[in-house]
């Protein structure tokens, strides 16, 4: 159930959501800057929706007090968490032609704001997005964080075959109308519904627009990054599972498919492990890191490698995955305690570098395991 509070204006052209939880003290000099630009220099009418999912701190107070003080700010409270559940919401109410949001941290450059929505505005396009990993980008933040977007983005690319280049930049733009048609399909409301929206968004055959952003980073942001990428893992897979494919390739391109798969995976699970290592053992770290990249990888294989798809056989072939994991499991840990026992003080590159020859010589186990029930067991 959400509570809404009320704009004292007419009619929007853009709505720009920011989605908040316990915000407290980021949310006025968000609100008031992007207030201030909207005001002064946007050539037509927009509003601000603080979309509140559920604090718990002052965030609702501030929230209200704000669109009580400033001209188009309205406020929605919901009573649910969840990033997807509050655009959906703020979205799916708004009066607007065009719905918008950025994140409470404005890590995406302000200026950006009227290019993202001019396409749509137009007519040019359906969806506009921001793009961190486009030609001309400009962005600041960790190495690790880096390594996670690059390596997710290009699941998709491969698993899923889209065409966007970063699902995850918190700086988007659609129709409002086309909102309306695409979200009640989208099952996920937590942190997987961008990535979801704009898959379901080209599959309808909406035209996509990229615009390449400033970014920088916010030091200060809770995202849980492994909870976000066993989500985005599930996700991905529910969206493969559920996609039409054509007949089984041939040897030559599982091959080189599998190869570009098991690469990937690689650089997600040394990303995982690097995440995981900050506050856990190495063998806690690669038993974990090692699931979440065998699960993905055998739903990515199923279906980009091998050309399956539906969930006929899905818990066969997903065991047969967890075969070729528990050879992996097996060499990779006695890696790690035998490279603990011999070289106690080897840095964390090292222990990479021990466990990704070990994953390299389970490859060919995974290949064959999953051809032989994905091909000729079918």
């Amino acid at each position: 159930m959400a509570v809404i509070v009320p704009i004292r204006a007419a009619r929007p052209t853009v709505d720009v959501v920011i989605p908040v939880y316990n915000e407290e003290s980021d949310l006025e000099p968000a609100v008031r800057r992007l207030h201030r630009l909207l005001e002064d220099e946007f050539p037509f009418p927009a509003q601000v929706t603080i979309a509140d999912n559920a604090s718990t701190d002052g965030t609702r107070l501030i929230a209200d007090r704000l669109a009580g003080e400033l001209s188009n700010v309205r406020v929605l409270h919901l009573n649910e968490r969840g990033r997807g559940r509050a655009l959906a919401a703020a979205w799916l109410t708004s009066a607007a032609t065009v719905v918008a949001y950025t994140d409470v941290d404005l890590s995406a450059n302000l200026t950006g704001l009227l290019p993202l929505v001019a396409p749509v505005v137009s007519g040019h396009s359906e969806v506009s997005i921001g793009s961190r990993l486009a030609s001309g980008a400009r962005v600041t933040r960790g190495a690790k964080r880096e390594l996670i977007s690059r390596c997710y983005n290009a699941l998709l690319r491969v698993v899923l075959r889209v065409g966007f280049r970063d699902a995850q930049c918190g700086f988007k733009a659609l129709r409002a109308d086309v909102a309306r048609r695409l979200l009640p399909a989208v099952v996920n409301r937590n942190w997987f519904f961008d990535t979801e929206l704009l898959v379901r968004a080209e599959r309808a055959g909406y035209r996509i627009h990229e615009l390449p952003v400033d970014w920088t980073d916010d030091p200060d942001s809770r995202v849980d990054i492994v909870a976000t990428a066993i989500e985005d893992l599930k996700g991905v897979w529910r969206l493969a599972a559920g996609a039409s494919h054509a007949a089984p390739p041939r040897l030559g391109t599982q091959v080189g498919r599998f190869m570009a798969v098991g690469a990937i995976s690689t650089a997600a699970y040394a990303a995982l492990y690097l995440a995981l290592r900050g506050f856990a053992p190495a063998v806690v770290s690669n038993t974990i890191a090692l699931a979440i990249t065998a699960i993905a990888n055998t739903a990515a294989n199923r279906r980009f490698t091998f050309g399956v798809t539906g969930r006929e056989r899905l818990l066969r072939d997903h065991t047969g995955g967890l075969v070729a994991f528990g050879v992996a499991f097996v060499l990779t840990n006695i890696a790690v305690l035998s490279l603990n026992a011999t070289t106690p003080g080897a840095s964390r590159v090292t222990e990479i570098v021990v466990l990704t020859a070990i994953n390299a010589a389970a490859t060919l186990v995974r290949f064959v395991t999953l051809r032989l029930l994905m091909v000729h067991f079918r």
